[in-house]
């Protein structure tokens, strides 16, 4: 069963971001002292593997049937059971390895291993429950979750949208590191904005401090008498200091207001820079990696309203080439038709999984290691097929609803050579316009874009 790395790369944004998207940065390579536990540099993915030591040798060589009480081996006894479709008897392994007094990494490995469980079986409760205790109790990588292909169904599902803000916000210390890094990146974006609340703060408290001091002189001022001061001066520089915090404090709350939108806003980039596609030759790419090699069009509707859209495209083909246009067509429904995979077990082909991008790490360097960019704009023609319908549906209503658009109506979203949003509307979309408004790739707009 995989388990990645988490990261937040410059700009989470989209698949432009996801460079290494922190459009965020990324993910620290470590060794487990846990011998059938391994994290492996430049995988998305942590598999259980044989131990290293004589001993951990001698344990993975027995049969179920000769399990040793330890949690290592109740998790390692597990693997095993999943991988020859016994997911029931796997769960009683993981849950007794929570029983042996296990290790931090141990007990991380174990409830990691059964949210999993839970997840093939379509139980996204009890997978949110166990992800949600890792995260908080164990130090689980929020990206982790983000990264797995085991997890691709539950991220589709309510439970996974609750835990995924549950970690933007830092509720209960869950996702603490997540939320740290959306921040990083939010700085980056909006660099001025500590300044403004620095001086906020600073405004505030001096005009308090002036209206500790005035307001005792107002009332001396009503009273009036000898040595009185002028009852309109003082009560102007009252107004002012009152007028100064009401203004401070406004900016203060609005600030942190656009900062809560744009960290929801870099998580759904994050999101998106994740989606696969399967591309023409069969290959199938996270969106990350079509970063300034095309602009995507997703064109979200229901099956009549797409293909008609399709159909429209292709004659504008050769102008929407030029123009780097890559269409991606999701029809609403999809992902609740999509058949359930027959795993043999936990993970994908190390192929598939190898070198996905990930918050926490470098975002540059993983997404140049990703392909031979020359060999990956060679496959890619005029439509790509989206994998995993489910969590593009679940992307696409995400971003309706922050554009207070009815999720679920019919909808495209162009993309930036760099992954961000360039526009979007409602309905299909105008392809002579679009033909007009993209300028070609060789253009230095196009450059300047990337």
């Amino acid at each position: 069963m995989a388990v990645a790395a988490l990261a937040l790369n410059q700009q989470l944004l989209c698949f432009s971001t996801s460079k290494t998207t922190t459009t965020i940065p990324w993910l620290p390579t470590t060794t487990s002292t846990l011998t059938h536990f391994k994290f492996q540099k430049n995988k998305s993915h942590l598999f259980f593997i044989s131990s290293s030591s004589s001993s951990s040798s001698s344990s993975t060589s027995q049969s179920p049937e000769a399990n040793t009480e330890t949690a290592e081996s109740c998790v390692n006894l597990g693997l095993q059971l999943f991988s020859k479709g016994r997911v029931k008897d796997a769960l009683v392994q993981f849950e007794t390895a929570l029983d042996l007094d296990p290790n931090p990494k141990e007990a991380q490995a174990a409830l990691y291993n059964k949210a999993c469980c839970h997840a093939y079986r379509g139980e996204g409760k009890k997978t949110a429950e166990c992800l949600r205790t890792a995260l908080r109790d164990y130090n689980l990588k929020f990206g982790t979750i983000l990264n797995d292909p085991d997890l691709a169904s539950f991220r589709a599902s309510p439970e996974f949208k609750e835990l995924q803000e549950e970690a933007r916000l830092g509720g209960e210390d869950i996702g603490y590191g997540f939320r740290r890094d959306l921040k990083l990146i939010s700085e980056v974006q909006a660099p001025f904005r500590g300044v403004r609340r620095f001086f906020s703060v600073a405004f505030s408290a001096a005009a308090g401090i002036s209206l500790f001091f005035t307001i005792p002189r107002l009332f001396h001022a009503i009273q009036g008498g000898d040595g009185a001061p002028d009852l309109w001066e003082t009560a102007g520089n009252v107004a002012i200091n009152v007028g100064g915090i009401i203004a401070s404090v406004a900016l203060f709350l609005w600030d942190n207001k656009k900062e809560e939108e744009q960290l929801a806003q870099i998580t759904r980039d994050e999101t998106l820079s994740r989606l696969p596609l399967r591309l023409s030759t069969h290959r199938v790419v996270e969106l990350v990696q079509l970063r300034d090699t095309v602009r995507p069009v997703i064109l979200a509707g229901t099956k009549e309203t797409v293909s008609s859209a399709l159909q429209k495209a292709e004659r504008f083909r050769t102008e929407l080439l030029r123009r780097g246009v890559l269409l991606v067509p999701v029809v609403w429904g999809e992902g609740k038709k999509e058949p359930k995979i027959e795993k043999k077990g936990f993970g994908a082909p190390q192929k598939a999984v190898a070198s996905l991008p990930s918050i926490g790490e470098e975002f540059e360097k993983r997404t140049q290691s990703i392909t031979v960019r020359s060999k990956l704009k060679a496959e890619i023609r005029f439509k790509a097929e989206v994998v995993s319908p489910g969590e593009w549906e679940r992307w696409i209503k995400d971003q309706q609803k922050s554009e207070e658009v009815t999720p679920g109506e019919g909808v495209y979203i162009i993309l930036r050579l760099d992954g961000r949003v360039r526009r979007s509307g409602k309905g299909m979309p105008d392809w002579q316009q679009i033909v007009q408004e993209l300028p070609p790739m060789e253009a230095l707009l196009s450059k300047l874009e990337k």
